[in-house]
């Protein structure tokens, strides 16, 4: 029951985030559990925009930082490096999700463990070069989630 009702608290926080900004949405953010001892974390979640925009960056309390990561074949390898910006494309889903673009919470300041909300802040840049936060609460998952719940 008590997870229930963080989802719809998570829920509820996700929709006033989008009404206050109207031209950036973030939907299902959550993050993969850890164990202890583990000092980073994957984040995940779907960013819309209705007009050209880039995401930054972002910052979470439950870490010393966050950084925009992309996951890509060199030669055999899949590799992780960090990315500057994300372009969202006007009216596209942008999804950060395992195996591609993510979000990497580092030097996590304890372990996350499934059904913690981890609050996160998105630094996004609009065509018209103003910059906005968009506050997110991310559900935490089991360690080995993968995807969609």
């Amino acid at each position: 029951m008590r997870t229930v009702i963080r989802a719809l608290l998570a829920v509820l926080f996700l929709a006033a985030a989008a009404g206050a900004h109207g031209q950036v949405e973030a939907r299902g953010a959550w993050v993969r559990g850890t164990v202890l001892g583990q000092t980073t974390a994957g984040a995940y979640m779907e960013l819309t925009s209705d007009r050209r925009a880039s995401l930054l960056g972002a910052e979470s309390p439950a870490a010393g930082s966050a950084e925009i990561h992309e996951m890509r074949m060199d030669g055999n390898v899949m590799r992780m490096r960090a990315v500057p910006r994300l372009e969202l494309p006007p009216g596209k889903t942008v999804e950060l999700k395992p195996g591609g673009h993510h979000m990497m919470l580092v030097d996590l300041k304890r372990p996350l463990k499934k059904g913690d909300l981890v609050p996160i802040r998105l630094k996004v840049e609009l065509s018209d070069k103003t910059i906005k936060t968009i506050r997110v609460l991310a559900e935490v998952r089991d360690l080995a989630a993968t995807g969609r719940p």
